[in-house]
């Protein structure tokens, strides 16, 4: 991690802080609307569609809400940072926006403008991630550096979204806090701990990193999405396949977080042991994320790719099927390596195949991906769980991961040559 490139660690740094951040307000959102500070009283127990709205009902459509838009809006901001050849100020236009949104809900009485101040960092992110993750593929010097580049990004950003939930449970618990400037409420030093990872982040940036002198020159022409393969080799394209698989990956990531309650009383476990498991995944990724990166740069992404598929298909059967909660842990943490093995060689196949001044579009397909079948996840998890067993989320579950091994094996060609993939 040394010899890398310091503006990539910046942004490392960066996003960890921005991470740290947005993971505090998963975990604080709900509460501070349960609390009673946050006025629900003329939307609970109203009908739409046929449908009660209940409180969680309310707490999921915030929570969504901010992935929606993130994902849905990365295509177009990484394309706009691709046409005006500037990346770092939509990194920094996204920071202030997700700042800007933390410090509002200490202020916020109404579950509307809760629901604005959400979509506004949901925005913020739009513009932030492509742009980020665009630089650091720009940074690479060479494509036998880019997999290393983007396990030490990854790497960082992991350990801030990992270690907020914990962090942001501490804050809670042991508020309030009586400082010179007055009495603050845990809630109110959890959204200012968030509004301190935007202003570091942009601290950072600001600072550290520039866009790339080329940059400006070499927009590419064609910035299009393409789904077919215009070499022909394979029907489909393999950033828009790699996309496909990282959607049905991340999907399976998050069918876990929606069945606590089922979780903890089919496995006889506590909050504790299932908040452990629930991070696994994310632990195996921040422990494998270089490694795996480095070594995509010297072997070729795709037997990663492959491999990270074989093993994410019986690590999502199994949780669906084991009764030792312990035995989860273990599935958790062997899924963990599955997406470590896909995500820093996918990033980085689909940076070697980006046209020049192109990769603002070409990598917002993965993030993109990425944060659809987070949010994707829970709703499908708690509707199959509602209309079958316990096993059900997981068996769906099971069948994206085989049909993204299928896509990946069929029409995902490698990326670097034959020479320097050994």
């Amino acid at each position: 991690m040394l010899d890398t490139d310091r503006r990539v660690i910046a942004l490392g740094l960066a996003r960890m802080a921005d991470a740290l951040g947005n993971s505090f307000l998963i975990i604080v959102l709900p509460l501070y609307i349960a609390s009673g500070q946050v006025s629900l009283t003329e939307l609970v127990g109203t009908n739409l569609f046929g449908l009660v709205v209940g409180q969680e009902f309310l707490i999921g459509l915030v929570l969504s809400l901010f992935g929606f838009l993130n994902s849905f809006g990365q295509p177009f901001t990484g394309r706009l940072s691709d046409r005006t050849g500037r990346r770092r100020v939509f990194v920094l236009a996204g920071l202030c926006l997700f700042g800007v949104g933390s410090a509002a809900y200490p202020f916020l009485d109404s579950y509307w403008w809760i629901v604005v101040a959400r979509a506004l960092q949901g925005i913020g992110a739009a513009f932030t991630v492509p742009a980020t993750v665009a630089l650091v593929n720009d940074f690479a010097r060479s494509d036998s550096e880019r997999g290393s580049n983007f396990g030490v990004f990854n790497t960082f950003r992991l350990i801030g979204f990992g270690f907020g939930p914990i962090v942001a449970g501490a804050v809670i618990r042991f508020g309030p806090y009586t400082t010179p400037a007055g009495v603050f409420s845990g809630f109110d030093a959890a959204f200012g701990v968030a509004v301190l990872g935007a202003v570091v982040s942009f601290v950072l940036v600001t600072i550290l990193v520039s866009d790339p002198e080329s940059l400006g020159t070499e927009s590419s022409e064609n910035l299009a999405i393409a789904v077919f393969d215009r070499r022909g080799s394979t029907l489909f394209d393999s950033v828009f396949v790699l996309g496909v698989g990282t959607f049905f990956m991340a999907t399976t990531i998050a069918l876990f977080a929606t069945l606590e309650g089922p979780v903890r009383a089919r496995l006889d476990e506590g909050t504790f042991l299932f908040s452990v498991q629930f991070a696994a995944v994310v632990i195996a990724n921040v422990a494998l994320q270089v490694p795996i990166g480095r070594a995509s740069d010297t072997y070729g992404r795709r037997p990663f790719l492959l491999a990270g598929f074989v093993i994410l298909v019986p690590a999502v059967f199994a949780q669906g099927v084991l009764l030792d909660p312990y035995l989860v842990l273990a599935a958790r943490l062997l899924q963990g390596v599955a997406v470590a093995f896909v995500f820093a060689p996918g990033l980085a196949l689909a940076g070697d195949l980006a046209s020049e001044g192109a990769s603002g579009t070409t990598l917002s397909v993965l993030t993109m991906a990425f944060g659809l079948g987070v949010a994707v996840g829970p709703l499908a998890s708690g509707f199959l769980y509602n209309i079958g067993t316990f096993s059900t989320p997981f068996t769906f579950g099971t069948v994206l991961s085989l049909a993204a091994l299928v896509l990946v094996y069929t029409q995902v060609e490698e990326s670097l040559p034959a020479d320097t993939a050994q």
